[in-house]
């Protein structure tokens, strides 16, 4: 449900210019900025874009994450793009004159609440009230990626190759290449950077998915599968990041003849259970649910679903035969849920 409240609705500028002004009133020449993110495409591409909005306007810019960049094609546009960043618990606030939140919210993650913020950049929903002398929330956009890129055109700053990349890789992993909510705003920023933009490095980091080691567990997946009426179902035993379920599952929903891929692993002493489908007439969530929602979290949407089941739980739950394979314990709780 929306928030009722009109304030936690949008908190923008009147205008791309005037936001702008405003943006740069807050700064003199002698300030050290430190803009914090939590890494992902959107955040760090976005931050690098107020990065070059404020170059000769302030001493210095520093950014710094809370996260581990784990996934690969994240680690891939770090290195790629040479995108310099810095652990937020290596540094001491008191260093830095103004602090700056971009693709996200002060309440979104603790590590944002040691800091007082001088400006918030976002387009995440706003369920809590922001204090800051600049906020530019904007729910209903795309990426926060969007936003900076109307900024750098106010600005009139050309992005380079590196940043226009960065903008453009934010804009469509964050509306998965406009599957999911985008404005016209979006798409508008997406055709200027295309052509500013290095595509093969683009490509390289989208495909930039997996690691040399995770080959074994297609392999492993290739041996375990069980197809059955449209349906392919593998268990890959323990692994060592839930993400290779995902890229295991997309893998096998490429064959034609498959409607439904489910795959299972063991993860942080979790059952992990991602599900696919080709979305026409199915509902992997629902379905993810009346299975495995008894025993843990479950849900997702029509075409993608996953649960997550602590290994603990199962004791009562599993026959003999499924003591040794949690994947035949899948293949039961998935079966029982599609005939009930």
């Amino acid at each position: 449900m929306a928030p009722s409240n009109p304030r936690l609705r949008s908190a923008r500028p009147r205008s791309i210019s005037e936001g702008l002004n405003k943006l740069f009133n807050l700064f003199e020449s002698k300030d050290r900025v430190l803009i914090t993110i939590d890494a992902d495409p959107d955040a760090m591409a976005s931050a690098l874009a107020l990065k070059r909005l404020l170059w000769h306007k302030v001493q210095s810019v520093t950014i710094a994450h809370f996260n581990e960049i784990v996934r690969f094609d994240n680690a891939t546009m770090v290195r790629l793009l040479k995108i310099p960043l810095v652990k937020l618990q290596q540094l001491d606030s008191k260093d830095f004159s103004k602090t700056l939140l971009v693709d996200g919210q002060p309440h979104h993650h603790e590590a944002f609440g040691d800091f007082t913020y001088d400006a918030v950049i976002d387009h995440h929903p706003i369920t809590m009230a922001v204090d800051a002398p600049f906020v530019d929330i904007r729910p209903n956009y795309g990426a926060t990626a969007t936003m900076m890129t109307e900024y750098l055109r106010s600005a009139k700053i050309r992005p380079s190759k590196s940043l226009a990349t960065a903008l453009l890789c934010a804009i469509r992993v964050d509306t998965h290449n406009f599957e999911l909510q985008a404005l016209e705003e979006d798409v508008k920023a997406f055709r200027y950077l295309f052509p500013l933009a290095n595509m093969n490095l683009l490509r390289k980091i989208e495909m930039s998915d997996m690691g040399v080691k995770d080959l074994k567990y297609f392999q492993q997946a290739l041996d375990s599968k069980l197809i059955t009426k449209g349906k392919v179902f593998s268990h890959l035993g323990n692994v060592h990041s839930a993400d290779i379920l995902v890229l295991v599952a997309d893998f096998f929903m490429r064959c034609h003849e498959v409607g439904w891929t489910i795959v299972s692993g063991v993860y942080n002493k979790q059952l992990v259970v991602v599900i696919r489908n080709d979305g026409f007439r199915k509902n992997a969530g629902t379905w993810a649910i009346k299975a495995f929602g008894k025993l843990g979290s479950a849900g997702g949407h029509r075409a993608m679903a996953r649960a997550e089941i602590p290994v603990a739980n199962l004791d009562s739950h599993l026959s003999k035969a499924e003591v040794s394979n949690l994947g035949r314990f899948v293949i039961r709780q998935f079966k029982k849920s599609v005939e009930s």
